[in-house]
């Protein structure tokens, strides 16, 4: 006589199966580098600014490139690529509000570029850092006239936003928008 699996084997293999699945579909639940939980968010130290929308930062130890969400300044270090109109700026206003601080990164839905960089809406805290005062320094950027917006999904969480600061900012000639 062959002795059958049970139930107990049969759902143990359904378990398994679907946290495989959810795994290999990149929402791993616990905030995965493909797919994480968006609006989860972690501290981290800015080494050193390498453009108007890209920091160097130390998370736990761990230096990583981290790519702002939602923003596009003109480039300044971009191989192959002349330094653009207003890029000196833009880099010199995210050198002023965001080297040598602690930032907050709120992640979107997807975590990673192509270039392996972390993707952040990034904010700094502001007057002593009480309740309620941080800047987002993403908005800031285009706010000001320092960037454009660059709307890429599935990280859209502040498109409406950012969209409303660059209409805002063209109308007055603000930065970019006035020079160039």
């Amino acid at each position: 006589m062959t002795r059958r699996p049970g139930l107990g084997a049969i759902a143990l293999l359904v378990i398994v199966a679907l946290v495989v699945a959810r795994v290999w579909v990149g929402g791993g639940g616990s905030g995965s580098e493909e797919g994480g939980t968006a609006g989860q968010a972690v501290s981290a130290q800015v080494i050193r600014v390498i453009d108007g929308d890209t920091i160097e930062v130390s998370i736990g130890g761990q230096d990583e490139d981290v790519r702002y969400i939602g923003v596009d300044t003109p480039e300044t270090v971009k191989p192959d690529t002349p330094v653009q109109c207003y890029g000196p700026q833009a880099s010199a206003e995210n050198h002023r509000l965001v080297d040598g601080r602690t930032v907050r990164l709120v992640f979107d839905r997807e975590r990673r570029d192509v270039y392996g960089r972390l993707l952040a809406y990034v904010y700094t805290t502001v007057n002593g850092g009480g309740a309620g005062q941080s800047r987002f320094v993403n908005a800031t950027l285009v706010r000001d006239g320092y960037a454009r917006t660059l709307t890429i999904p599935p990280n859209t969480a502040h498109v409406s936003q950012l969209g409303r600061l660059q209409a805002r900012a063209g109308r007055a000639g603000r930065g970019l928008w006035g020079v160039c």
